[in-house]
């Protein structure tokens, strides 16, 4: 199983029945020239070099692992860590397939970047990146994600990329994903699309996945010298995946490690306000891929909802419904007042605000330490800080 995953994409990007590219000939031309690219220019000891640097310099990493002491002591149970991702420069994991995909873009001579973005972490990352490597940046965003989203919003300008708000649909992640992609289709050869997530067709999913395999590859070294074995749960929030993956895959061969994704369950699983893609999701294609999604009995992607911007999506990336159809990763789900309730209390007893993204991984873990002994572990990717979400929050709960 572990050698199987460690191996996959196949050379047509499918994780088992997932990926591939559900994208017209001329379009798979393109991501084969960009799989070449990345195939090739990663695995040179320059572009190494300078991801690396910017890693260490200008990231900040690694970014530690925390025994977070008062909120374990308040739960009970499991002694709860986070893996600090929120300490990143522009607070969030996202930076960290960025700034490779800003490089790649850089390498293969391409004249402007282009995304989408829920929470705004991923245009944050994507227009700072930009700004450092001298590319043009397009970022495409929801409306109602921009009024939600306000700090983000306003980064992003500061940064220089150009803004475009998307008005269509539900004005949300998946209508970004739309936007986007049919500007990136006026001139594939000159753009390049930096998906924010592990979704979209081959080779995105693995691209976004290599490069955030560095979180797991610290954390795991960082946990066994500091208790001098492996935690025993793993838990990380999946919209698209890009942090749960990035966590999961330097533990892949790990049995003894349990491993959690955490899906928004939203208003509830018996509303149409949730995104539980994992957890009520059937099999089908969507922006490209095979994957499951939430779906109507046409094939069309539902509209989805969550609290969390960023989890707002009616996909997931491949390699977690391989990770799902092999048991070796649990999906669960946590609903808007878990997630509210342990974004306060994370704040509150050890001065960290989380994103709200992240909120829903510390929701479960509290949820589920408690009943765990002491000598258990769990260890949860804090992928982002709140900022973003402060005034929302605040207005949401009229504190």
């Amino acid at each position: 199983m572990a050698t199987e995953f460690l191996e996959m994409p196949d050379k047509d990007g499918y994780f088992g029945e997932y990926g591939g590219q559900i994208i017209p000939p001329p379009l798979i031309e393109i991501m084969n020239e960009i799989n070449d690219a990345y195939d090739k220019v990663v695995q040179t000891e320059a572009f190494q070099n300078e991801l690396h640097e910017l890693y260490a310099d200008y990231v900040g990493r690694p970014s530690p692992i925390y025994f977070a002491r008062r909120l374990t002591a308040h739960v009970g149970g499991a002694r709860i860590y986070l893996k600090r991702e929120d300490l990143n420069h522009t607070g969030a994991h996202k930076i960290n397939h960025c700034l490779g995909e800003a490089l790649l873009a850089k390498y293969m001579g391409k004249t402007k970047v282009l995304a989408e973005t829920g929470a705004g972490q991923h245009g944050v990352a994507l227009a700072t990146a930009c700004a450092l490597v001298g590319i043009e940046c397009e970022i495409h965003m929801g409306e109602i994600d921009i009024e939600k989203e306000h700090p983000n919003v306003t980064k992003m300008k500061i940064l220089g990329c150009t803004l475009v708000p998307v008005s269509r649909g539900t004005r949300t992640l998946k209508d970004a994903v739309d936007s986007a992609f049919e500007e990136y289709l006026k001139d594939p050869v000159n753009y390049f699309y930096a998906i924010g997530s592990v979704v979209g067709p081959h080779p995105f999913p693995k691209i976004v996945r290599d490069f955030q395999s560095i979180v797991g590859k610290e954390a795991r070294e960082q946990f066994l010298a500091r208790e001098q074995k492996l935690p025993d749960v793993l838990v990380a929030c999946v919209g698209g995946g890009s942090n749960a993956i990035g966590l999961f895959t330097a533990f892949i061969n790990d049995e003894s490690v349990k491993m959690i994704g955490v899906e928004p369950a939203g208003k509830g699983l018996n509303t149409t306000d949730h995104a539980a893609t994992m957890t009520l999701g059937s099999k089908g294609a969507i922006h490209g891929f095979k994957c499951y999604n939430l779906q109507d009995q046409e094939g069309n992607p539902l509209p989805v909802y969550s609290i969390a911007s960023g989890l707002d999506y009616p996909g997931v990336g491949p390699q977690h419904c391989y990770l799902k159809d092999i048991r070796r990763v649990e999906y669960k789900t946590i609903d808007d007042k878990e997630c509210l309730d342990a974004f306060m209390l994370l704040s509150r007893k050890e001065g960290i605000i989380p994103a709200l993204e992240s909120a829903h991984a510390v929701a479960y873990a509290m949820k589920i330490a408690k009943d765990m002994s002491s000598d258990e572990t769990i260890l949860v990717n804090l992928s982002g800080r709140g900022d973003k979400d402060a005034d929302f929050v605040t207005e949401h709960l009229s504190l």
